[in-house]
């Protein structure tokens, strides 16, 4: 995962492309363009109130780097591995219409039904820039992603079922749009996986495709451990609103998850860096400060280490920075006592500013060598410009909120090894 999902998203249609600026950087075939119930979807579950979909997840920041969920797609029902990413919109499998080129997965390909997405579908003009939406070939609708570590997919978007479980007790199989990926290239980040779950801002987003079909409210939140695994959900039914901390999503980057400009704090003081651009991302393992601000923190790291029984070990790459102790770490709780805090400052002057902390454990990692590695990475150095990312190391051990219907990120200490159930359940 680390770094693929990480700047550039082309979507190329119709041989036209747009480039994105975003976090993750987001034929033959004919047949059904809208969804249709099926035995498990009746008329009565639409007229009840929204509920919630909870997906469990696999995976950690370090040693595997990247998460991933199980969904179960296509009529039989077969289950793909997914990475689970909020920096992009487009979902997509490894597909067999035939693969022109694909890379190892651990499910067999994807095989698509004849049901294509048309050129002037709206989740098809969605994928481009505002006046770009052009139909060479109106009856299918092409696509072509690439990534900043060199990775890409390029296919056609088709609609196929997806087996829902719901938190009210129902199943529900309701027909979305994804991306039959038949051409892909591995990047340097690469891990063997079976497409791409987008759950982004735009349309094409899988909870923006549910929540149009009145099957959940458009509110992705995520709660990923610190010892490995976790869970997304989609739909609002289980959080307590009143205990997280809240901050507008900027009106500025429609794009992405991004609450706009914060502060950067160390030790409970301003580093004056008031400027960062921020954005959250599940889909980047660490977390990324533009170059000025980076090398302003690693500095500020060495001085307050100068004196203390750790030393630089430029032989452990497992990151760009790490430190070793008298003996090997086995644990953060072994290393957290030399770091400070950090925090992230959003709505800078304003009375609702919204602080996001950083404890040592939440930009640490230990490595196999026994080492404490610096998880807050130079993003500069891979493509990101000015922009800086919240990554998954991050937002550990905490349960994070995208409203997209109030337009809020929230965030809040979370229990993230034990799946909720209900809204009486307690995150803390």
């Amino acid at each position: 995962m680390e770094g693929k999902w990480l700047l550039i998203m082309s979507v190329l249609v119709m041989g036209w492309s747009v480039t994105l600026t975003s976090a993750s950087f987001g034929d033959r075939y004919r047949g059904r363009k809208s969804f249709l119930p099926t035995e498990a979807t009746s008329s009565l579950a639409f007229s009840r109130a929204p509920s919630s979909i909870v997906l469990p997840v696999h995976g950690n920041v370090y040693p595997i780097g990247s998460y991933n969920v199980t969904l179960n797609i296509g009529q039989p029902p077969k289950p793909y591995f997914l990475d689970p990413d909020t920096g992009s919109d487009l979902t997509w499998l490894q597909c067999d219409a035939p693969c022109v080129r694909c890379t190892e997965a651990p499910h067999p390909y994807y095989r698509p039904n004849n049901d294509l997405v048309v050129c002037n579908d709206p989740l098809c003009a969605s994928l481009h820039a505002p006046g770009a939406h052009k139909c060479d070939n109106p009856e299918q609708c092409d696509y072509e992603v690439e990534y900043a570590d060199g990775g890409s997919s390029l296919g056609v978007l088709v609609r196929d079922a997806f087996h829902l479980n719901f938190t009210n007790g129902i199943q529900q199989i309701p027909h979305l749009a994804l991306g039959c990926g038949y051409d892909q290239l591995p990047g340097s980040s690469y891990h063997p996986i079976d497409g791409v779950l987008g759950l982004g801002k735009g349309k094409a987003s899988i909870v923006s495709q549910l929540a149009s079909q009145g099957l959940v409210r458009n509110v992705v939140g995520h709660c990923l451990s610190s010892r490995g695994g976790g869970y997304f959900i989609f739909g609002d039914d289980l959080y307590d609103y009143s205990r997280a901390v809240w901050t507008p999503m900027s009106p500025d980057y429609s794009k992405h998850y991004s609450p706009g400009f914060a502060e950067l704090i160390f030790d409970g003081k301003s580093t004056g860096f008031r400027n960062l651009f921020m954005v959250f991302d599940s889909g980047s393992s660490y977390t990324y400060l533009n170059s000025q601000a980076y090398h302003f923190l690693t500095s500020w790291l060495k001085r307050e280490l100068n004196g203390k029984p750790l030393k630089e070990a430029p032989d452990d790459r497992t990151l760009p920075l790490c430190w070793k102790g008298r003996k090997p770490f086995k644990n953060i709780r072994d290393a957290k006592k030399y770091f400070k805090p950090l925090a992230l400052r959003f709505a800078i002057g304003r009375k609702d500013a919204a602080q996001f902390e950083l404890s040592p454990e939440a930009y640490l990692i230990i490595s196999s060598k026994g080492n404490v590695c610096l998880g807050i990475l130079n993003g500069t150095e891979v493509g990101l410009q000015n922009s800086n990312i919240i990554g998954d190391i991050s937002m550990q051990d905490k349960m994070v909120i995208y409203d997209n219907d109030k337009q809020m990120i929230g965030w809040t200490p979370g229990n993230c090894d034990q799946l909720p159930k209900s809204r009486s359940f307690s995150f803390w």
